[in-house]
């Protein structure tokens, strides 16, 4: 912001502490983007009409005219976004106002000029805005959302392989269970992130532009020889968006709401990552790298606090309360078109934006973890009563009566379970010798399974 202290005074932490952490989504949900997006829209229609021979009233550009159009939809300024919002003021009407600017754009450029009445030709305001909407997300999608999501997916996939065979204590119901290793627990989210990429990125983006009620009545009381279906399938492909031919008014939004729950299950995951690795810190299996001149409290020196996996848990709920609410709500419209849709829709960068707060926390707060390998072990070391499992297991294999039962009585809620009191049981039991070895022969540290492999494999 040019005024450093209207950071200060922003109603929305978006627009003030974070604005520059979400600056990239900005570009494109800020009211500035909107309005650009809707000016490309309506450009490209004009020169679509001017490219269908069968509309004769609006000849084919020129170069000069056609770089005239070119130009201004791609150097579209904050100022021209200014010039809007003044005629808006008095058409009382964002899309209205936007071809009003057009015509006084163009009203120099003579062949542009003599076919100002087919700039929105044929069009609702819907025509303009599910398009702009569309290619908005489409290019937000491409450029922010998945990149930023394959980072975290990306880190966590080299920490799985850095840790695939380092032993670590299960904790089921937060109490000691069978061992697994760290890698392993990270390919897990590795392999669910990855799922929910896939999602956002084969949602496919729809768009309509058939008219007020989305027949196609206008087009086609003006020209009734055009296939008016074909052109506007074309024109909707041409944008980069998949042609939605059924529609109200509007274009019902499912999409929309596929897209943002894919979103929001993929932020779920990460609330999930995030309350984990909080509580391995927790329990001192990572420790926090510092930086020098950081406070982690006000009052108490010694603490190095979370506060990485704190912030993007916190942003990431508040993203998933607004994405849930617009699956929820955008698809639904009272009969044929109703507004409610229009004041949600300008909330996307802010769910988004705080999505966008959460991945960026996230992603700081991993590159900052240390792996305390003295600890993890130290915690299978302390935990030999896991073994109960495999013992009871290899015992059910030889038929030994009550095994389970045997292994209950023996560990459960003891504390301070050894090596020694476990191969004493052991030795005791009626299996074949190499299979008492076998046992003898596990630690909390060597019972893994193959969870070693399974993390090198993601």
């Amino acid at each position: 912001m040019s005024d450093p202290s209207s950071a200060l005074t922003a109603l929305s932490p978006l627009d003030g502490r974070y604005a520059a952490k979400v600056a990239p989504l900005a570009e494109h949900f800020s009211e500035f983007g909107l309005i650009r997006a809707r000016v490309r829209i309506e450009i490209a229609w004009l020169i679509a009409l001017s490219e269908e021979p069968a509309i004769a009233e609006v000849a084919r550009f020129g170069a000069s005219a056609r770089a005239a159009l070119d130009q201004a939809s791609a150097l579209f300024t904050p100022t021209d976004a200014e010039r809007v919002k003044a005629i808006e003021r008095t058409t009382n009407h964002d899309v209205k106002a936007v071809e009003y600017w057009l015509r006084e754009r163009f009203a120099g450029v003579a062949d542009i000029q003599r076919v100002a009445e087919f700039i929105h030709f044929g069009c609702t305001s819907e025509d303009i805005n599910n398009l702009a909407h569309g290619v908005t997300l489409a290019e937000a999608r491409r450029s922010i959302l998945l990149p930023r999501l394959r980072d975290i997916a990306a880190a966590l996939r080299t920490l799985a392989h850095a840790h695939a065979a380092l032993p670590m204590l299960a904790r089921t119901h937060g109490q000691p269970a069978t061992p697994t290793t760290l890698g392993k627990e990270l390919a897990n989210v590795y392999a669910r992130l990855e799922r929910q990429i896939a999602a956002i990125e084969r949602v496919p983006l729809k768009g309509k532009a058939n008219g007020a009620v989305g027949n196609y009545n206008a087009h086609v009381a003006a020209y009734p020889g055009v296939d008016w279906e074909r052109f506007a399938a074309r024109f909707v492909a041409g944008i980069g968006l998949e042609f939605n031919p059924y529609t109200t008014q509007i274009e019902p939004h499912d999409y929309m709401a596929e897209l943002f729950d894919a979103v929001a299950r993929a932020n779920t995951v990460l609330i999930d990552l995030d309350r984990d690795v909080w509580g391995y810190v927790s329990i001192g299996y990572f420790r926090q790298k510092m930086k020098e001149g950081e406070v982690g409290s006000s009052t108490m020196p010694h603490k190095v606090n979370p506060i990485d996996f704190e912030n993007s848990e916190g942003n990431l709920g508040v993203a998933n309360a607004l994405l849930r609410h617009f699956a929820e709500k955008l698809p639904i419209s009272r009969w044929q078109r109703d507004l409610t849709d229009s004041t949600v829709l300008r909330n996307m960068g802010v769910a988004l934006g705080y999505a966008l707060l959460g991945w960026q926390s996230l992603s700081q707060g991993l590159a900052k973890l240390a792996v305390d390998e003295a600890a993890i072990t130290a915690d299978l070391d302390a935990n030999w009563e896991v073994l109960a499992e495999p013992i009871q297991t290899v015992m059910r294999r030889y038929g030994v009566p009550n095994s389970y039962e045997r292994l209950k009585t023996l560990t459960r809620g003891v504390t301070g379970m050894t090596r020694e009191t476990l191969h004493a049981f052991i030795d005791g039991l009626p299996i074949p010798p190499e299979a008492r070895a076998r046992l003898k022969a596990l630690t909390p540290a060597t019972y893994v399974g193959i969870a070693a492999d399974l993390a090198k494999r993601v």
